[in-house]
């Protein structure tokens, strides 16, 4: 598959985290907002969501929702969560229990059909990068198969040096390409946070996007894609 906008300096994006709950969903509504503001039709997915709520239309993912709600053009529910389990378990774990299997032609149907669609596709994964989809499929393989670049996002709490260090090396070591990271404040009592992002910003190749405040609205997040 040869990516629809080759090496154009922003491509498609990835969005992972150093662990689940670290803020992938508002990195991605920022990132939208940064691509729109750039006068780029930008469309959300997350191809995969466990935690989902039964409406009457069939499951909905609150991180799904919120990815539509910043999108333009906005994806229709079905192209933008292909899988969606209700249990909020591992979603490999969720899907054996639907009887169900995560595989990557559907994710890629969808993926293709928002591509068609807008200028950049911004994809949130889910859990940490290692989090499996499948006993034969990892976030990685999905990440080569659609040609994406990665963002980091990363919590910023104890333990997150470590968290993130692992990260990047693991996203390198699966032949897939970081391009940036980005730091959440996830704890406004975190002692020393800026010493944290200086250490990070010296250790992590790819370049820091930006900072996302505390309960801050996302729209106002002040991100750098012009270093992507």
């Amino acid at each position: 598959m040869t990516h629809p906008h080759g090496h154009d300096p922003v491509r498609s994006l990835f969005v992972t985290g150093t662990d689940t709950g670290i803020g992938k969903t508002r990195a991605s509504v920022a990132l939208l907002h940064a691509l729109r503001a750039r006068g780029l039709h930008a469309s959300g997915m997350k191809p995969v969501a466990s935690g989902c709520e039964a409406a009457r239309e069939g499951l909905r993912n609150e991180d799904a929702l919120a990815l539509i709600a910043a999108s333009d053009p906005a994806p229709d529910y079905a192209r933008c969560n292909p899988f969606a389990f209700e249990p909020p378990i591992a979603p490999h774990i969720a899907a054996r229990a639907a009887g169900r299997e995560i595989v990557l032609a559907p994710i890629r149907a969808a993926a293709d059909a928002l591509r068609a669609r807008c200028d950049r596709l911004v994809v949130e994964g889910v859990g940490g990068w290692m989090a499996p989809l499948s006993d034969q499929l990892m976030q990685a393989d999905l990440v080569r198969a659609l040609e994406l670049d990665v963002v980091l996002v990363v919590g910023l709490r104890l333990g997150c040096l470590n968290h993130a260090l692992l990260s990047a090396r693991a996203i390198g070591a699966d032949g897939c390409r970081l391009a940036g990271w980005i730091a959440n404040r996830i704890d406004p009592a975190m002692a020393v946070a800026d010493d944290n992002i200086a250490t990070l910003r010296a250790r992590i190749e790819a370049p820091l996007l930006g900072v996302l405040e505390h309960g801050g609205p996302v729209s106002d997040a002040r991100l750098d894609i012009h270093a992507l």
